[in-house]
């Protein structure tokens, strides 16, 4: 090993050597390898019968996703800004800073255009946030780029005929990388709204009284009228297929007497339907009287995009890119089986971004059961659940039967057609605790009112309407978090951010029962609702005021054993290629080939200079009070020019000034040796983590750290 100054010379030195091998002719380059892209084919293909060959000159619209960077640090940060008594706690970012820390970089979005142009595409929009990049073309030239056979197939199960890559779609090998997927391929996937009806209702004119439940109803049932909030200064994201009449609003306004800002439409991909709402007015025109009656004074943005795989994606995108809303509401999904798992990892890594910038999710688990493909390919012989509802970065809600007493909560059982059930594409989050055993994510988290025999009053399409459906669960718990948001301002607190490990947390500690209904009876077709958590109601539906005090910190929301457990290093892994959130000396996060990283390419390598030198690598991170594990690891290579046993060059390894180990030159190894040391005496406090290299006047010795975690529990 030579001192870094003389490395680095001589790699500065061979660059003229390697300019000229790589001088090779286009003439005698081999064909470029391809690699497949996992999960990219329709899930119907397997199950339908496929007619003929697309037409070579068919127009096809494709969205390319691409990969988010230093996922592991982006974990770590979102577990910490959704945790109290961590330094990140509601400190959210904006668009740009998530970009910069874990979006595609400039340099990937370039390389994905510059491909696709090669290969005749036409690249129509790149994603403000750069996740997504945008292009058409014809059918021959789409499977030019991404190596796919398009065949024309019918569905037997819905009837209906569509389009479809038969094979999984690949990319030349310098784009796997950074290229997640591929959405477009298809038009099978078609989303379907949550929204259900009694069996026999008579519509009912404007001039007519309403049937269902009203505003003071259900307001009152929850204990939403309690909160002493509005939804005031809070916006309201509508993620919708479908159009809406300005003027169905305004009457459900009127009589109500309800009145709050204009909802006003936002276009995604081109998609308007205002002017001529299709089958879906319905479902938008309750996503909106249910916000307004639970959070009237709160601004709705309702976004409209095209019903398919690409406009899903593309208004996830633009939702969170622009940044103007702190909760988005969602009616509308389809069952796992049948949702291409690549678009379904697209729209979840949107999710992502909309956690870290503080924005609450609420989507209906469906109105299915525990068999949500009933209505879809799969049939109802299958278990699933309902996505996006299963994103582990959003709060799934599913429904009940609500009785009430005037305007005052009287009982609630599980409603039979509520989604519930085990995700088959997402692991239980660390954050869904008290839900028994299993590694897959479980559904739903909450619950409201979602039976159509208890349900909502809704003006549509020109007359009365009673509605229900886990699509009328969903916009209801997206009003209380806008009027939680409005009090967390008044109270100096963050929003309530992604929902889920603060509701959990309430769930899992005493305040429970002031916060919750536990609903205990009731069905869906595999699972009974119970005693605490359960796969048809969640945790059950909110108390609004008890749930508001306990969020606000109103009581102990420590989960039994007062810890959950996490990862709390953030960066342990160095690949943000910058320092932050560590604090370094100079030149310490590298990512040069002279010191080989243990993963990645980037680490933490301290001294090396063969001269009297000390480097530092420090982090601060507060220990939940409770946790009686606290565990930190790290990957040690150390590579010396000192010989003999005396300890010439020294790490010592310190938390707030104790130091908890010491290594040397005589330690020197080959490769990388994990390293664990005991933190568990630091619970309860904020405690900073310092590795501190020292080099005598002679005989380099490097100390090179590399994907470092806390772990607690």
């Amino acid at each position: 090993m030579r001192p870094r100054s003389l490395a680095l010379a001589a790699a500065i030195a061979v660059l003229p050597l390697t300019a000229v091998s790589l001088g090779v002719s286009t003439a005698q380059a081999a064909p470029a390898p391809r690699v497949a892209l996992p999960n990219t084919v329709n899930p119907a293909v397997a199950h339908s019968e496929k007619k003929g060959d697309v037409p070579a000159e068919q127009q096809i619209s494709v969205a390319v996703s691409l990969k988010l960077r230093d996922t592991a640090a982006l974990d770590h940060f979102l577990t910490a800004v959704a945790t109290p008594g961590t330094p990140e706690f509601g400190k959210y970012l904006t668009p740009e800073q998530f970009t910069a820390r874990f979006g595609p970089t400039q340099a990937a979005v370039d390389q994905v255009k510059t491909y696709l142009a090669a290969q005749g595409l036409t690249v129509t929009e790149v994603s403000a946030n750069r996740q997504v990049v945008s292009a058409h073309g014809t059918n021959a030239q789409i499977s030019q780029a991404f190596g796919t056979h398009e065949s024309s197939y019918v569905d037997p199960q819905l009837q209906r005929a569509f389009f479809a890559n038969d094979a999984a779609a690949s990319v030349p090998a310098d784009l796997a990388d950074v290229v997640q997927g591929v959405s477009g391929l298809d038009n099978h996937a078609v989303r379907k709204n949550r929204l259900a009806k009694p069996n026999s209702v008579t519509p009912h004119t404007a001039s007519s009284t309403p049937s269902g439940f009203g505003p003071s109803q259900y307001d009152g049932a929850y204990n939403l009228n309690k909160t002493g909030a509005d939804g005031t200064g809070t916006t309201v994201a509508l993620w919708e297929f479908d159009g809406y009449s300005s003027s169905n609003l305004t009457t459900y306004d009127s009589q109500y007497g309800l009145s709050g800002p204009a909802v006003s439409t936002v276009s995604v991909d081109g998609a308007n339907y205002d002017s001529a709402p299709g089958q879906g007015q319905g479902e938008v025109e309750l996503d909106s009287e249910i916000v307004r009656g639970a959070a009237p004074k709160a601004t709705q943005l309702v976004y409209e995009a095209p019903n398919s795989d690409q406009g899903e994606i593309d208004m996830a995108n633009k939702i969170v890119a622009d940044n103007q809303v702190s909760v988005i509401s969602i009616s509308w999904g389809s069952c796992e089986p049948d949702t291409t798992a690549a678009s379904m990892t697209a729209v979840d890594n949107a999710f992502k971004q909309a956690a870290a910038q503080g924005i609450s999710i609420f989507s209906a688990s469906g109105d299915d059961g525990s068999r949500d493909c009933t209505r879809s390919t799969s049939g109802s012989s299958v278990k699933a659940v309902d996505f996006p509802a299963s994103s582990p970065h959003q709060t799934g809600v599913g429904g009940t039967n609500l009785q009430v007493s005037g305007t005052s909560y009287s009982s609630e059982s599980a409603w039979s057609s509520a989604g519930g059930g085990v995700s088959t594409v997402f692991a239980k989050p660390t954050w869904q605790t008290g839900t028994g055993s299993g590694t897959m994510r479980t559904v739903p988290d909450v619950s409201s009112n979602a039976d159509p025999a208890s349900g909502f009053a809704i003006y549509t399409a020109g007359s009365w309407q009673v509605y229900g459906g886990t699509s009328a669960a969903a916009p209801l718990w997206a009003g209380y978090a806008a009027q939680f948001n409005q009090k967390a301002k008044a109270a100096g607190q963050p929003v309530l951010g992604e929902a889920s490990p603060k509701l959990y947390a309430v769930a899992n500690s005493s305040n429970y029962s002031g916060a919750f209904h536990d609903v205990t009876s009731g069905s869906n077709q595999d699972f009974p609702a119970g005693t605490g958590y359960d796969q048809v109601t969640g945790w059950g539906t909110p108390i609004a005021d008890g749930l508001t005090t306990a969020l606000l910190g109103g009581g102990s929301t420590t989960p039994p054993g007062g810890c959950t457990a996490a990862q709390l290093i953030g960066n342990g892994g160095f690949e943000t290629g910058t320092a932050a959130p560590w604090t370094t000396s100079s030149g310490v996060v590298d990512n040069s080939s002279s010191q080989a990283a243990h993963s990645g390419s980037w680490k933490a390598w301290l001294d090396g200079y063969g001269s009297a030198h000390t480097d530092t690598l420090s982090q601060t991170v507060s220990v939940p009070a409770g946790c009686k594990s606290a565990s930190l690891t790290f990957w040690l290579h150390i590579d010396t020019a000192e010989t003999g046993t005396t300890a010439y060059d020294k790490l010592t390894v310190q938390a707030n000034g104790t130091t908890l180990a010491t290594y040397s030159n005589v330690n020197a190894a080959a490769g990388y040796v994990k390293r664990t040391l005991d933190l568990s005496s630091f619970a309860g406090k904020s405690v900073t983590i310092k590795f501190t290299g020292t080099e005598d006047g002679s005989n380099q010795t490097s100390f090179v750290i590399d994907d470092v975690a806390l772990n607690v529990n």
